[in-house]
């Protein structure tokens, strides 16, 4: 758990800054519900950012596992407890907005339980690398995991698209013009940015750490 610990030691300003970005550029959004809209744009970017992150995560994996390169199989390491905080993140602000949506916290709904599934294979990940002793033989056992994985990504996106789901359809595409907001949206790219920038950060940081550990 300490990865866990030290992620969430590096995310109140991150999480603060998300709030102040959805009360400041959203006239839709005062008082008591600045909190209730932010939590439904986190869930929005970090559903598509932990899809993303995760298809990267396994490219690394793929990559090491075909090249036997150890930078790659790090990088893929390196990837996976923020796509894995970051997914439970987005299942836990998820319950406290169903609450008040759907009435309940939780329902076996397609995009939550693909999503619960993509949280499985981020600490499966995690746990079978740790749990075998040989570096090598523990990068190429997470590899192929994680490249089975991969099929859960489509199901994920589309699943609003392919069963009758309690969630809505995609806000934005890149299809057709967005269905919110222009104001809104503002505020959702710029989340998504600070996502992207402390991923990118804490990524490479934890790369360098393990550079330094295997040296």
């Amino acid at each position: 758990a300490g990865w866990m610990t030290a992620e969430l030691g590096r995310q109140p300003w991150l999480v603060y800054g998300l709030m102040r970005t959805a009360h400041g550029t959203s006239p839709y959004v005062s008082g008591g519900n600045v909190a209730f809209s932010t939590l439904g744009f986190m869930g929005l970017y970090l559903v598509i950012g932990v899809l993303f992150l995760y298809l990267v995560m396994a490219f690394w994996a793929a990559v090491g596992l075909a090249m036997n390169t150890r930078l790659s199989s790090m990088m893929a390491s390196a990837l996976a407890p923020t796509g894995a905080l970051f997914t439970f993140i987005a299942l836990w602000t998820g319950s406290f907005w169903g609450k008040p949506t759907w009435g309940t916290w939780w329902v076996w709904d397609a995009r939550l339980t693909s999503e619960l599934i993509l949280l499985f294979l981020y600490f499966g990940f995690m746990a079978l690398q740790a749990a075998i002793d040989d570096r090598r033989r523990a990068e190429r056992a997470g590899a192929l995991l994680a490249i089975v994985g991969v099929v859960n990504v489509p199901i994920i996106y589309y699943s609003v698209q392919w069963w009758n789901t309690l969630h809505q359809g995609a806000s934005v595409s890149l299809t057709r013009a967005p269905s919110m907001a222009a104001t809104m949206l503002t505020g959702m790219l710029v989340m998504a940015l600070a996502f992207w920038m402390y991923s990118i950060a804490v990524t490479l940081l934890r790369v360098r750490c393990l550079i330094l550990e295997n040296r």
